[in-house]
């Protein structure tokens, strides 16, 4: 965390230097000892030296090292996940005194899916960091969901569902999902004119999706269910959309990954009569009464720049 990496400006509480949490932090977050260091800019030794300590004041092994990574402990992830709580507080504070200047600073940190991270979010990120110099970004692509009140992350940005009622979530749009599939297999489905009629094809199924062989269709009034076995599984929506262009079956997915596919030819929609349920886009903040100017700076653009498309 930026602010708190400035190590000198941290002291001490009981004895204990707080210092340390953020070596400690730093190791966890960055995978080893080295890259911790290389992110704080000071020396390894320093930073080993140091978490040895907090570990020998404690008599607790928080750290298991070996040649190439290292990873916590029981003990080491609870108390990890209690030293993101501290210095996220600690970064609200500094952030509190930061907005009496009127610019959002400080490093935002946000969590989001691969494709729509990187098609929507990305352009709305530089133009974020263009109109607000003193800010930077932190940006962690994953379709696996995370929690993001155990993170550093200031927000998410969810595709489909929310299913935890404890979360603070806006909702910021909807997208369409499409069944679509390469034109190598266009002779097979030219015949097909209804869902239950797909039970033997090939699917490419998204495991980031809440029933991923359990499909649901709509023709107006209309609805059809079908199960379908996939052929092959993957947890991450690029994987099902490289596999669907290289032919290997029929697939689920946004309308934003699959647009230009369909409309360039690489791909086209299977079942174009019948729809598959809408999802949502939410953004998602910790559970916190303090939402810093950077993060309501960033949704502000990233909103208008949804109006825009």
């Amino acid at each position: 965390m930026e602010k708190i990496n400035n190590i000198d400006s941290v002291t001490s509480v009981e004895g204990f230097s707080l210092n340390r949490i953020v070596y400690f932090v730093a190791v966890v977050e960055a995978g080893s000892f080295t890259a911790a260091a290389d992110r704080l800019g000071i020396t390894k030794a320093v930073v080993s030296q140091q978490v040895a300590r907090l570990e020998a004041d404690f008599n607790i092994a928080l750290l298991i090292r070996t040649t190439r990574r290292v990873r916590l402990t029981e003990a080491g992830e609870g108390f990890y996940l209690r030293c993101i709580r501290i210095l996220k507080e600690a970064e609200n504070a500094f952030g509190e005194l930061s907005e009496s200047s009127g610019k959002p600073s400080g490093v935002l940190r946000l969590t989001a899916p691969y494709d729509y991270g990187i098609e929507v979010i990305v352009p709305a990120l530089a133009r974020f960091t263009t109109r607000y110099p003193d800010c930077k970004v932190e940006v962690s692509f994953s379709d696996q969901i995370q929690d993001i009140n155990a993170s550093q992350f200031d927000l998410s940005v969810r595709m489909g569902w929310l299913t935890e009622s404890h979360l603070q979530g806006r909702k910021i749009g909807t997208f369409a999902q499409k069944l679509v599939a390469s034109p190598v297999l266009s002779a097979q489905f030219a015949g097909i004119g209804a869902p239950s009629e797909l039970q033997n094809a090939s699917l490419i199924a998204n495991t980031a999706l809440k029933e991923p062989t359990r499909l649901v269709f709509s023709r107006g009034a209309e609805q059809q269910k079908v199960a379908i076995q996939a052929s092959m599984l993957f947890n991450a929506t690029l994987a099902v959309h490289r596999a669907v262009l290289a032919g290997g079956g029929i697939a689920v997915l946004p309308d934003y990954v699959v647009a230009g596919d369909i409309a360039e030819g690489r791909l086209f929609e299977v079942l174009p009569d019948w729809t598959l349920p809408a999802a949502d886009i939410y953004i998602v903040y910790p559970t916190t009464s303090y939402r810093p100017a950077k993060v309501s700076a960033f949704v502000d653009i990233f909103t208008r720049m949804l109006a825009e498309r």
